[in-house]
């Protein structure tokens, strides 16, 4: 395995369990060849992706969802053989004088896992590569008791991707596939118009559909409420599933994987006495399921 240029904290060596002559292998990609790419922009997640040449990726993400989150993978090559805990330090380049490295973090090693930290710490080492520190994991190496490791990540080139990749970050969905997998929408009385609420969960599943149409199947069930004959209720419980249909189909999902179900006035959820209750039976069931 090759050597690459890194900084290595003397305060540090105190972490190591093993002798004053261990050998310390050191991986980070050099200034010249320090490269970060972020994936093409969507509204589902966002990642920028840092190589470790000899040694794998260093990966920070965050995705659609209700909750602003981050995350941080470091990709192994050779995952870990054993459970152990690694180091994480802001360390100073060669031309930073003067300035001294700052604990960021411990990362909990699992054995034959990849290593990640939570949000907190990966935007703390987002921050300082914006400062162009190098952020830098320490540990024993689990494969040689006489080696210890350090893995950093270089901040040449980091600015415009990062900049990129907050942009990403700013515009992803503020709700994830698992929010509208699982959707009710419910009617006016008597009609196949959607209730106010119900058109907006309409609008939140189409936001979704135009950055993701790999679904493999949209299952659509349609109900009704007892008033009216029970032949009108199967019908109109049809009709309104094959509306929701027509508008998955003209948000790009293939019509072959729609499937519509009209049950009538069956499996009510609510007794049909109360308007309040009818209102509830009147609905479609909309279950997204992806590969």
């Amino acid at each position: 395995m090759r050597k690459y240029a890194a900084f290595f904290p003397l305060s540090l060596m105190a972490l190591f369990s093993v002798s004053a002559s261990a050998h310390l292998r050191q991986y980070s990609a050099s200034v010249d060849n320090s490269v970060w790419s972020i994936n093409v922009p969507n509204r589902l997640e966002c990642t920028l992706t840092h190589n470790l040449p000899g040694y794998g990726k260093a990966i920070f993400s965050s995705v659609a969802s209700k909750h602003l989150n981050m995350e941080f993978t470091l990709e192994m090559r050779r995952l870990p053989k054993h459970y152990s805990v690694a180091s994480v330090y802001s360390v100073p380049p060669a031309w930073m004088p003067g300035e001294i490295q700052r604990p960021i973090a411990e990362m909990v090693i699992r054995k034959q896992y990849d290593g990640d930290l939570p949000e907190q710490a990966a935007w703390t080492m987002l921050s300082e590569l914006e400062k162009g520190y190098w952020p830098t994991l320490y540990y024993q190496d689990w494969y040689n008791q006489y080696d210890n490791i350090s893995v950093s990540l270089n901040a040449s080139n980091f600015a415009l991707p990062y900049e990129s990749f907050v942009n990403c970050v700013s515009n992803l969905l503020p709700f994830s596939f698992e929010d509208i997998a699982y959707t009710v929408l419910t009617y006016k009385s008597n009609a196949v118009e959607l209730t106010k609420a119900s058109k907006k969960k309409l609008d939140m599943i189409a936001e979704y559909l135009k950055e993701d149409t790999d679904l493999e199947l949209v299952l659509l069930d349609g109900y009704a409420d007892s008033y009216g004959g029970r032949a009108k209720n199967k019908e109109l419980s049809v009709q309104r599933a094959v509306e929701i249909k027509s508008f998955f189909r003209d948000s790009g999902v293939a019509a072959d994987r729609i499937q519509v179900t009209g049950h009538g006035e069956r499996r009510h959820i609510a007794p049909n006495i109360t308007p309040e209750g009818r209102a509830k039976n009147r609905r479609v069931v909309i279950r997204l399921q992806k590969a």
